[in-house]
């Protein structure tokens, strides 16, 4: 079993070191401002201590009054995990950066996440839909989908 890094540990690291990248912490979790985010994961993933190799996931959440997505990291070396997540304002056009420069493997995931929620990734290599047809209209995960 993975030991989770405390979020409150790794929003000091995260601090110190890309200053006012950081929105909150808690005990599990950082919330991150969105153009942030490639700049601290690159440093999560390069920082020799934290060493976190490996995205496990990227989900989206809709609260209604905002979007989160939530990324599930980890460090094989050190055997433990982290959880880095951003808030996203608004109901249409929204837009954070693409990871996939960090992590190859956020393509497939971000991709989904648009087609199903409607959040778009900058700087994607390749920001289409993956599961449901090009003229599909809307995002069917969204809580205001209607059909």
């Amino acid at each position: 079993m993975s030991i989770p890094v405390t979020g409150d540990y790794a929003a000091s690291k995260i601090q110190q070191n890309i200053p006012n990248s950081v929105v909150s912490s808690n005990d599990t979790n950082v919330w991150i401002k969105a153009e942030n985010l490639v700049d601290v994961f690159s440093y999560l993933k390069d920082d020799a201590e934290l060493d976190m190799q490996f995205l496990n996931s990227i989900s989206a959440v809709d609260y209604i009054e905002y979007f989160e997505l939530v990324y599930h990291l980890r460090s094989l070396r050190n055997n433990t995990t982290l959880i880095i997540k951003t808030k996203c304002f608004g109901r249409e056009e929204i837009t954070v950066p693409s990871i996939t420069s960090v992590w190859r493997g956020a393509e497939l995931q971000e991709r989904e996440i648009w087609d199903l929620m409607g959040i778009n990734f900058s700087d994607h290599p390749n920001m289409k839909r993956i599961l449901l047809w090009e003229g599909f209209p809307g995002h069917p995960l969204r809580k205001d989908f209607i059909r």
